[in-house]
């Protein structure tokens, strides 16, 4: 075996569980430059585990978007805002105001990342994997939060699993912003993103494991009075994302979190000084495929 070959093959990547249900952290590996098999190892692990923190990373844009493509088509954000400089897939999400310094969250245009969601849920086509890459971090709080829906429906009782069996939630972008108290949706962004309904409970295309789709994006449920509909929702929000079901990540400069839309919700933490603190992050997401 040649010199170059050798070196591909001598991986120093070490994959360990974050929690009993969610998560696996990733180490000795760069994900810029991969060497052979460990691409294949990152995809079971991710399979297997929802979410892969891997650490230590140094990713220019370009590099980001490139590991990212990996997983699939990725998408472009409705907000016209959120559409990246550099690389229009590649959205900075941070803390920062229109002054340039930080904001707490009364300050800032869209809280919505700080009430738990999946992110695209509002689309025909929803988000598969989300790709987020920590470039700045507080020294202590603005951590995500992530609830599994797998172990959250699993744990629900029988006759609660199959009164939701066949319901299907109406997801809106529009009522989003409604409910995370966001300035409200444009008629252009309307028209992009129509409410669609979900099934209440998904199966995930790959593993086959069912599990709840619901959260901020939610607006009520199909062919449900609408008060009922949003006290079922809620019940059930509240439900899955106990503190059995969540796995917190506490940020480090350098990690980037992969995480699979179909399997989680997730929240960031306002619990950090936002005033006079930055916290920015460079997102990229990967298109996924109408839920069944």
């Amino acid at each position: 075996m040649n010199p170059a070959a050798l070196e591909r093959t001598q991986t120093t990547l070490r994959i360990a569980p974050l929690s009993a249900t969610t998560g696996a952290e990733c180490t000795g590996v760069d994900l810029a430059q991969l060497k052979e098999g460990e691409w294949e190892r990152l995809v079971e692990a991710y399979h297997q585990s929802s979410l892969l923190v891997v650490r230590d990373q140094k990713l220019a844009k370009d590099a980001q978007i490139a590991f990212s493509e990996r997983f699939g088509e990725l998408e472009l954000p409705i907000r016209k805002d959120y559409v990246g400089k550099d690389f229009a897939a590649l959205h900075v999400v941070s803390n920062i105001g229109a002054d340039g310094k930080p904001n707490n969250t009364k300050g800032l245009e869209n809280p919505g990342n700080f009430f738990w969601h999946t992110d695209a849920s509002y689309m025909k086509r929803p988000a598969s994997t989300t790709l987020l890459y920590a470039i700045e971090i507080p020294a202590s709080g603005g951590d995500t939060n992530f609830a599994n829906m797998h172990a959250a429906y699993d744990a629900l009782p029988a006759a609660m699993q199959q009164r939701i069996a066949s319901l299907r939630a109406v997801h809106s972008w529009e009522q989003s912003r409604h409910n995370s108290g966001s300035r409200p949706a444009s008629e252009e962004e309307k028209l992009q993103a129509p409410p669609v309904a979900h099934p209440l409970v998904r199966t995930h295309p790959e593993t086959g494991r069912k599990g709840l789709y619901l959260g901020n994006h939610t607006s009520h449920i199909e062919g449900m009075d609408v008060d009922e509909g949003r006290a079922l929702l809620q019940q059930l929000l509240a439900h899955a994302t106990q503190p059995q079901f969540v796995y917190r990540h506490k940020w480090q400069p350098g990690d980037i979190v992969i995480w699979d839309n179909r399997s989680l919700l997730h929240k960031a933490s306002d619990d950090f000084d936002m005033n006079n603190c930055a916290r920015v992050l460079h997102r990229t997401v990967v298109q996924g495929t109408v839920p069944q």
